[in-house]
C-alpha cells in the first residue's frame, strides 16, 4: 500500500532521490501530490520530480510529474494521472538543488512530498 508520504520531511544539502515505493492499491489512480517546502536559503532553488517504474529497476527517460523550480517556502500541489499508466507499479522522488549566489555556501532545503488519491478529502468530509 502506498504510504501518504513519498518523502517524509527531510533536510537536503545536495541533489538526491528517495526510496522506491510500491503504489499498491493506488496503481492506475489519479493522485494529488503535495510538496511542502519548510526551509530554503536565499538565492537557491529546488526542483522535485516523481519517477515511475514497472519493475523497480528501470525508471525511464522522463519523470511522470515535475514541479517547476521553487524558490520560496510554501505548499504546492499538482496532479499525477496514472489512469493511462496502469503498468507503473513503483514511484520515487528525485530532487535537484541549485544556487546562483557567488557566495560559498552549501545549499540547504527542508521539504516533504505527500500524496493522496484525488477526491480523498471530499470523501472524508462527506463520511
Amino acid at each position: 500500500m502506498l504510504p501518504n508520504f513519498l518523502l517524509p520531511e527531510s533536510i537536503a544539502r545536495s541533489d538526491g532521490m528517495g526510496p522506491e515505493i510500491d503504489l499498491g492499491s493506488k496503481r492506475g489512480k489519479l493522485l494529488v501530490l503535495t510538496l511542502g517546502i519548510t526551509r530554503i536559503l536565499e538565492q537557491e532553488s529546488l526542483e522535485v520530480s516523481v519517477w515511475g517504474s514497472t519493475d523497480g529497476e528501470n525508471w525511464g527517460p522522463r519523470p511522470l510529474a515535475t514541479y517547476p523550480p521553487k524558490f520560496y517556502c510554501g505548499i504546492y500541489s499538482i496532479l499525477l494521472n496514472l489512469v493511462s499508466r496502469q503498468e507503473v507499479r513503483f514511484v520515487r522522488v528525485q530532487w535537484k538543488m541549485s544556487k546562483w549566489s557567488r557566495q560559498e555556501f552549501t545549499p540547504m532545503c527542508g521539504f516533504y512530498l505527500y500524496t493522496e488519491e484525488s477526491g480523498a478529502r471530499v470523501g472524508a468530509a462527506v463520511a
